[in-house]
Order: C-alpha cells, then structure tokens, then sequence
C-alpha cells in the first residue's frame, strides 16, 4: 500500500524546527548537513551547516525536513496542515499546548459534534496542525 509522508521545509531554521517538534511529541531525530553531504563541494561555506535531510521518528510518526529551499524562496500558505491523530485525550492535550508554544492557538481543542477531541493551531515556525483524537480513545 502507498503511504504518504509529511516532510517540512525551511531557510536555516530546521534543526530549531525538528528540535521543538521533537521536543513538543517525543521521538528520536536524525539529522545530515549539507556539510556531511555529497553535495558539500557544490555548495557555499555558509550552507555547510544547514540541514541537507533530518527525520523524527517516533513509533509509526515521522517526520522529515530539510533547509534546502528553491530559487522561488520559502512560501508558507494555509494550504496544507499537519494532521496529528493521538492515542488519547492526555496525549493530544499535551501535544495541543507544547505545539502551541511560541505560536498561536487558532481552534481550542473541544469536543466536535462528531464525538472528537479536535483542535488546531500555528506553530512558531507557521505550520498549521490539526490534532485530533477519536472519542473511543478518551478517558
């Protein structure tokens, strides 16, 4: 079966990124600089230290990102959300506020007509997250 992964770009910050996501949902974090690369003879002593790939991992969630941005520059829209599913209320609670941190709290997590626990938010680096847990899973 196909599967479709999430995988974030940023201009110089994604080591800070990936850090706070590790930090806000757990994990463990790759990272490979563009230094450390194949690509570093092709690049600018000032790329050396950005992030070429970096991968968080924890059970079946990963996300990946990288500092590599096109020549059209780093354009952030509300087009594409982070859709994070939690195992229970507890969990996506904590999510909901270490995510929030430095960002902005867009939707408060309540309960849905459907019986969910959902909320959404901006994080500091403006990525847009919805979070969501089933009501099957609360306690």
């Amino acid at each position: 079966m196909a599967h479709i992964s999430t995988y974030l770009t940023f201009n110089g910050d994604c080591r800070e990124a990936m850090t706070f996501y590790r930090d806000a949902l757990g994990g463990e974090i790759m990272f490979q600089t563009i230094g450390e690369s194949p690509l570093s003879g092709q690049m600018s002593a000032q790329m050396k230290d950005c992030i070429l790939h970096s991968t968080l991992t924890k059970g079946s969630l990963t996300l990946m990102a990288s500092d590599m941005v096109g020549e059209q520059g780093l354009m952030k829209g509300n087009a594409v959300s982070l859709m994070l599913r939690g195992e229970s209320e507890e969990e996506i609670r904590t999510f909901y506020t270490n995510l929030s941190l430095g960002g902005e709290a867009t939707h408060p997590l309540e309960i849905t007509f459907w019986g969910a626990l959902f909320g959404g938010l901006t994080d500091k680096f403006g990525n847009h997250w919805l979070l969501i847990v089933d009501k099957n899973s609360m306690a």
